[in-house]
């Protein structure tokens, strides 16, 4: 891309700098926290912004069964199309897609997690930085491109889901599925100085330990369900510490880990427990095998009940594959790379990140796919997924006129 382009969409960016802020700010007012997902509201006000910007706005609502299946309320998937050249058919289809479903806000805050208050030059707001910042930049640049008159050829796809906090088979992974959408690229939410090639998988178990109630009197005469259960999460934080040893050959991944961070039970205190329920999370490195991680945790947890009389139920709730990057997708991580340094004034390069998001099911479909958009260096730095999240507006900017140098390129 010529400078002279490239300055008129950095140009065009700049004139509705005020307009995205506000965007933004209007996306952060209204509650989506994940759980519960009822986050068809959300959906619906964002479409209604979405059109003042002149969108057309499709809206797939997420059958309630497989809704409610997910563990969520209401969910509408939207997606607007914008086809640049004769018919878009000439040039690829590239989709950007954020989500806007949000962790709710917890404690611990200073400022209202819904008021997108702004101090020194920051937005403030659960969902600010984590992702609906990328509503508005992906939205934005779209507008830059379609308003800058450049010869582009292809078509570009918004794609705004509402499940990348439960893992996204009702957003990216329905949309798919049903056919509504195949680009030949993805771009995902992600932060401003570094493209995301990989991350972790994830396995989500759900352990109910079965035993019998008696008479705090006589315990004897039942079977403690918590005794098993403590047997069990022995057995599974020594497994853990084995794990430290396999550190991932990708940078920014580490070594594999797990975290029991549900847990209840028990009918009274002079009750013997009958019932203790846990779920675990065992993050998946690229290279290990999720089936096999999954048969290697079960092996742990029967190993611990061997010579018990309780017995355990072991429910899989989520398995998600780690994202491994294909050619394609190094191809269109060095493009924004390249965009990204010369926007930043910083080498910005390829990293991988120990979390899981659901671009890993663009990848799964065939769709290469990284990572990219509005944040800091760090997720820490942005307090994402804790008290007082934020963004830096000035990296909202800067995001939004690489991701529009990016598609400018693709289409270009």
């Amino acid at each position: 891309m010529s400078t002279a382009d490239a300055d008129t969409l950095r140009s065009l960016i700049a004139e509705r700098t005020e307009a995205q802020r506000q965007f933004l700010a209007e996306l952060v007012k209204v509650p989506s926290d994940n759980p519960p997902g009822d986050c068809a509201p959300h959906a619906a006000r964002a479409a209604e912004l979405l059109e003042a910007l002149g969108y057309t706005v499709e809206r797939h609502a997420v059958p309630a069964d497989r809704v409610k299946a997910a563990g969520m309320v209401t969910a509408t998937n939207l997606i607007i199309r914008h086809r640049f050249g004769a018919g878009g058919s000439a040039g690829p289809v590239v989709a950007l897609n954020a989500h806007g479903d949000v962790v709710p806000p917890g404690e611990g805050w200073t400022k209202d997690p819904y008021g997108a208050e702004v101090v020194d030059g920051r937005m403030y707001g659960r969902g600010v930085a984590v992702s609906k910042s990328d509503f508005a930049t992906y939205a934005f640049a779209l507008d830059a491109l379609k308003r800058s008159g450049l010869p582009l050829k292809g078509t570009v796809e918004l794609h705004f889901t509402y499940d990348e906090e439960i893992g996204g088979e009702v957003g990216p992974g329905w949309i798919l599925e049903t056919g509504l959408t195949k680009p030949d690229y993805a771009v995902s939410a992600g932060f401003s100085y570094g493209v995301v090639v990989a991350h972790n998988g994830c396995l989500h178990l759900e352990v109910e330990v079965i035993g019998k109630s008696a008479h705090a009197a006589l315990p004897f005469t039942g079977i403690d369900a918590l005794e098993a259960a403590t047997k069990i999460l022995t057995a599974l934080y020594a497994y853990r510490d084995t794990l430290q040893g396999k550190v991932s050959d990708v940078p920014g991944i580490g070594s594999p880990q797990l975290t029991v961070g549900l847990i209840s039970g028990g009918i009274n205190t002079n009750v013997v427990p009958d019932r203790v329920t846990f779920r675990l999370d065992r993050r998946i490195v690229p290279g290990e095998n999720p089936e096999a991680v999954e048969a290697e945790v079960r092996g742990v947890i029967a190993t611990a009940l061997e010579g018990s009389k309780a017995k355990a139920e072991v429910r899989r709730i989520l398995i998600a594959r780690p994202l491994v990057p294909d050619d394609k997708a190094m191809h269109l991580a060095g493009v924004i790379c390249r965009n990204a340094s010369a926007v930043t004034g910083e080498e910005v390069k390829t990293t991988g990140v120990p979390l899981y998001t659901d671009a890993r099911l663009y990848a799964e479909a065939g769709v290469p796919v990284v990572l990219y958009g509005a944040g800091p260096h760090t997720i820490e730095e942005a307090n994402g997924h804790r008290a007082d999240e934020n963004l830096l507006l000035s990296d909202l900017d800067k995001a939004t006129l690489v991701i529009a140098l990016t598609v400018a390129d693709l289409l270009g």
